[in-house]
């Protein structure tokens, strides 16, 4: 997708780029023509000839070179009259490329905030920096809706090329309310700060919880003594890259094997695996059966490795249930498969 975009937006810069040239060289044309004509009609040098062919094609109204003949008013009136043509040309062509411009964005603009205004559910990422495009990455194969928040139009650019010309973008700074508001805040059910300081991070928190009280909010935290801020600014879930970073560190060096298996099962393109929850529904065809009389392995081929209970277990994971252990509405299962298996496993819990 991605490359399509931009084969399209090339495609519309090269057929520019031929106007322009046509126009070019048209007007290249008529500056040496009307040149070879005063060296035949006047018997001037090229260097005198092509001076006044460019001063009278321009239109500058410099003093004439050389007193001219009857028959070099004509050629000179001939080459004027031509030069206003084509600086008309020109002149028509670089409004209509801008103008074009400004109507391909505002049109963009306008389809992209009907688009999120119809969402309900959605993800709004707030930056889209370096941090900002692994979460597109992340997000793009799942069936969330993302909705990206940025002003930096190089950042804009770079999370198109990799999430496609279709990615919902609004324009502005994540800190006004007016530009939440035109991410949908209030219909969205998630919202990931990733701005590029923890002050910003921390007022963006405050104002999406005072917007949407039941949002899931999940933070990016660059400085450690931020996180307790940012908790207490709203923020669900705080990430901090120093700590992960040194976790995985860790990990490399005391379980490379395990590791390693992860990126495979997880980044890997041949072997797409992922770690996903799924609620159970109070009308699924799960609710009230056992993990035996469910069949999840059977039926999707996905595993279940941990199981979380909405009630009577303090909100406590139970890793690795047995067999017996009974499905209820509300209870969150944690599955290790492939994002189609999960995709159907979600359709069938949800009932």
């Amino acid at each position: 997708m991605p490359m399509l975009a931009r084969i399209g937006s090339f495609a519309v810069l090269d057929t520019w780029s031929l106007r322009f040239m046509a126009v070019f060289m048209y007007g290249a044309f008529l500056v040496f023509a009307g040149a070879a004509t005063y060296v035949v009609v006047e018997g001037w040098s090229f260097a005198d000839s092509l001076y006044m062919s460019v001063i009278t094609l321009t239109a500058v109204g410099y003093q004439e070179v050389r007193p001219l003949t009857p028959s070099g008013r004509v050629v000179t009136m001939a080459i004027l009259a031509l030069g206003i043509t084509w600086l008309g040309i020109w002149f028509a062509l670089i409004t209509s490329f801008i103008v074009e411009l400004d109507v391909r964005n505002f049109l963009r603009k306008r389809r992209i905030m009907k688009e999120i205004e119809s969402l309900s559910g959605h993800v709004i990422l707030c930056g889209a920096g370096r941090t900002g495009i692994r979460v597109i990455e992340e997000l793009m194969p799942t069936p969330e809706t993302l909705v990206v928040i940025e002003h930096d139009q190089a950042q804009i650019q770079a999370a198109r090329e990799v999430a496609g010309e279709k990615l919902l973008v609004v324009e502005g700074d994540a800190n006004h309310d007016s530009t939440l508001h035109q991410a949908g805040i209030e219909r969205a059910s998630g919202l990931v700060a990733s701005l590029g300081r923890d002050e910003d991070n921390v007022y963006v928190c405050l104002s999406a919880r005072a917007l949407n009280p039941d949002l899931t909010i999940v933070v990016r935290a660059y400085e450690e003594e931020s996180t307790e801020k940012l908790y207490r600014a709203g923020a669900d879930h705080v990430v901090s890259p120093n700590v992960t970073g040194a976790v995985r560190m860790a990990s490399v060096l005391l379980r490379p094997s395990v590791v390693s298996f992860l990126d495979v099962a997880t980044r890997s393109p041949e072997i797409a695996l992922r770690i996903e929850q799924s609620t159970v529904g109070p009308r699924s065809g799960l609710n009230g059966k056992t993990l035996f009389e469910a069949e999840i392995r059977e039926n999707t081929g996905l595993m279940v490795i941990a199981l979380r209970k909405k009630e009577g277990a303090d909100g406590e994971f139970v890793f690795n249930p047995g067999a017996d252990t009974r499905l209820d509405a509300g209870d969150e299962l944690i599955v290790l498969g492939k994002p189609d298996q999960i995709e159907t496993l979600q359709g069938y819990a949800e009932g």
